[in-house]
Order: C-alpha cells, then sequence, then structure tokens
C-alpha cells in the first residue's frame, strides 16, 4: 500500500451515514488537536496497544530519513487509553490528509469512563503499509527518534509531548514510558 492514504480512506466509510461520529486518538491527536470537535472525553479500545513502529515521511521525518510515530498493534486482553472526540463527516477532509502516511481509518468500539460503548472510528497504520518500520528495542526506537526531524518538528518532540499527554490522563504506558527513559539517558549522556 502507497504511503499515501486519502484516497483510499475517502472510500472506506460512508461519514454521512453516521448519527454520531467518534474518532479514537491514541499519538498526537490526544495532545495536538488540530480540528473542530463537539465533546471530547477519555476512553479506551480494548484488544490494542500504542507501539513506536510506524515510519513518518511527512511530519516528523523525511522519505530519506523517516522518524518513528505511534501505531496500534493488536494485543489480546490489553487496552489502549487515549481521547475520543465527537466530529462531524466535513472533519475528515483535514484528518485524512493529516493521517495520510499508511494510516488507515477502522471501526472500533470506543468505552467511554462511564461504561457506555460508542462506535467509532480509529486510524490505524498495519503492517502491510509502505512507511511501516516495525518492531524494535526501546532503546533502537529512541536512538532513531533522537535522529528525525521532519515539517513538522524534531521526532523527540512528538515522543515526548505524547508522554506528558498520557501523564495528564494518568495513562501507564509501558512502551512509550521506556522510549521516553531510553531518550532522556541518550540525553544526559550527550551533555
Amino acid at each position: 500500500m502507497s504511503h499515501n492514504t486519502i484516497a483510499i480512506n475517502q472510500t472506506r466509510q460512508d461519514l454521512t451515514s453516521y448519527d454520531e461520529i467518534w474518532l479514537f486518538g491514541y499519538g498526537s491527536l490526544i495532545h495536538k488537536v488540530d480540528f473542530p470537535y463537539i465533546a471530547k472525553a477519555f476512553s479506551s479500545i480494548a484488544g490494542w496497544e500504542r507501539r513506536f513502529w510506524q515510519g513518518s515521511h511527512d511530519h516528523r521525518g523525511t522519505p530519506k530519513s523517516p522518524g518513528r510515530v505511534v501505531t496500534l498493534i493488536p494485543s489480546e486482553g490489553s487496552t489502549c487509553f487515549g481521547m475520543s472526540y465527537q466530529v462531524t463527516h466535513d472533519v475528515f477532509e483535514h484528518l485524512d490528509h493529516r493521517e495520510k502516511n499508511g494510516y488507515l481509518r477502522f471501526e472500533v468500539n470506543i468505552e467511554f469512563e462511564d461504561g457506555e460503548v460508542k462506535a467509532g472510528l480509529v486510524y490505524i497504520a498495519a503492517e502491510d503499509n509502505a512507511a511501516y518500520l516495525g518492531p524494535a528495542s526501546e532503546q533502537a526506537i529512541a536512538e532513531h527518534i533522537h535522529n528525525c526531524r521532519g515539517p513538522s518538528g524534531e521526532n523527540k518532540e512528538y515522543l515526548l509531548d505524547l508522554a506528558v499527554a498520557l501523564r495528564s490522563l494518568e495513562v501507564d504506558d509501558l512502551h512509550v514510558f521506556a522510549v521516553e527513559a531510553a531518550l532522556k539517558e541518550m540525553g544526559l549522556q550527550n551533555e
């Protein structure tokens, strides 16, 4: 699959048929909310884990030196916590462009703090996309992130902003925090 998934996403769901559209955010959509929304709520989806396994050729890296950003991987028994936004269908013109680097829209069940479950959408970059980098040790991921920069800024800013956002939501994400710790250790060694 191509890096650019805009056209594919435009055919995946008929967004005008939804009475209510909820979008689940688990990465930069938690802390970089550059789109209008009707409501937002802390929420989770079951069976998924956040991983820095997706390449970023257009935001936190370049085609020659892609950065690393998060995607979701299936994980039975796991729960991924994040923020959900109630949006209108027209916001997806912007979001499909923002998430175009290998991410596809999928339908998921989103669980809210009060236990209510609603159908929603999430962007996931599966391993069959051209920008997928795959697994690596947290140390190797931190080194990769440390060395990348793209049009949206340094790759390490993405990691550090995500870690801060997860802590503010009281979400304990072992993978993200291990990569963050390895990055910070590298910074101490370089001083």
